[in-house]
C-alpha cells in the first residue's frame, strides 16, 4: 500500500509539473522535430498586395538578376541565386529559410554578433566582389523582405534541415587538385567551361563563372575548400546533388579554389 501512494504521489508531482511547464516542454520537443524535417517555403502566388508584396517581388528580383536590379553594389555578374540555388529555396545550398530565422547571430569571419543587413553586405563585398550596400537603403529592406516572407512559418532559432552547407567527412586522402582537374572537366565543364569563365545566355548568367576576375573573391565564403566541397556534394552537378562520390567533391572544389580570382578587400 506504501509502494502504490508513493507511486501515485510521484505521478501526481510530474502532472503538475506538466501543467507547469507543459508549454515549454511541449515547444522544445515540436521544434526539435522539425529541425529533421525539410522546411518548405510559401509558393510565390501567396505574396502579398500591396506595398509590402511590392517590397518582396523587388527582393526576388534582385536575388535572382543581382547585376541588373542592384549593379551599383557587385563586382562581376554573379546573382545570389548563383549559390543559394531556386531562388533560394533550395535545401543544402544556404536556403533564405533558414537564414532569416537565424539572425541575429555571431560569426567568426569578423567575430562580431551581425544582423542579417550585416551578413547581406558580406555577401556583395565578397561573392558579389562589390561594396556593402547601404543597410537603410531599398536594397537591403527588398532583401530583407523577401527573406522573411521566405521564412514564414518556420521556427526562430532552430538549425532547420537543409538550412546550411553540409560538412563533409574528412576525405581518406588529401583534396587534390590535379585529381579535381580531371572530375573538373568531365562533371562540371559543360556549364562553367573550361576555363572557369562560365555560361552566358541572351545576356544573362546562365552558369556562373567559378573562377576569375568574374567571380567570387578570396573573401568569399566558398574560397573554403571545405565549404565548397559540402556544396558541391549536394548541388552539383546541378539536378544531380549527391552523385559525386566525397572524395570527388573534395577533390574538384580544391582544384577550383586553385585557381586565380580577385584578392579579398582590404578590412573595413
Amino acid at each position: 500500500m506504501r509502494q502504490k501512494n508513493e507511486a501515485a504521489r510521484r505521478i501526481f508531482r510530474i502532472l503538475l509539473l506538466l501543467a507547469a511547464f507543459g508549454p515549454a516542454f511541449i515547444t522544445a520537443r515540436a521544434m526539435a522535430a522539425e529541425s529533421n524535417v525539410l522546411f518548405s517555403p510559401p509558393p510565390e502566388e501567396s505574396i502579398p498586395q500591396g506595398g509590402f508584396g511590392d517590397l518582396i517581388r523587388h527582393g526576388e528580383k534582385i536575388f535572382t538578376r543581382t547585376a541588373k536590379y542592384a549593379g551599383r553594389y557587385t563586382g562581376n555578374r554573379l546573382s545570389c541565386e548563383s549559390c543559394h540555388l531556386d531562388r533560394g529555396r533550395k535545401a543544402y545550398s544556404a536556403p533564405l529559410w533558414g537564414a532569416y530565422v537565424l539572425y541575429p547571430r555571431y560569426r567568426k569571419k569578423n567575430h562580431k554578433v551581425n544582423s542579417l543587413a550585416e551578413r547581406i553586405q558580406g555577401c556583395f563585398r565578397f561573392s558579389m566582389n562589390g561594396s556593402a550596400t547601404p543597410v537603410d537603403g531599398r536594397t537591403i529592406k527588398s532583401l530583407i523582405a523577401y527573406s522573411f516572407w521566405m521564412s514564414r512559418g518556420a521556427p526562430v532559432g532552430v538549425n532547420l534541415k537543409g538550412s546550411r552547407m553540409v560538412s563533409l567527412p574528412k576525405p581518406e586522402k588529401a583534396p587534390d587538385p590535379l585529381r579535381g582537374k580531371k572530375v573538373y572537366v568531365a562533371r562540371c565543364a559543360l556549364c562553367h567551361g573550361l576555363g572557369g569563365q562560365g555560361r552566358v545566355s541572351r545576356g544573362e548568367i546562365a552558369f556562373p563563372p567559378v573562377w576569375g576576375p568574374g567571380s567570387y573573391n578570396k573573401g568569399a565564403g566558398f574560397y573554403k575548400v571545405a565549404k565548397l566541397a559540402g556544396f558541391i556534394k549536394m548541388n552539383m552537378p546541378l539536378s544531380k546533388g549527391t552523385t559525386l562520390p566525397d572524395q570527388m567533391a573534395w577533390d574538384v572544389a580544391a582544384y577550383i579554389d586553385s585557381q586565380p580570382r580577385p584578392d579579398k578587400p582590404a578590412p573595413k
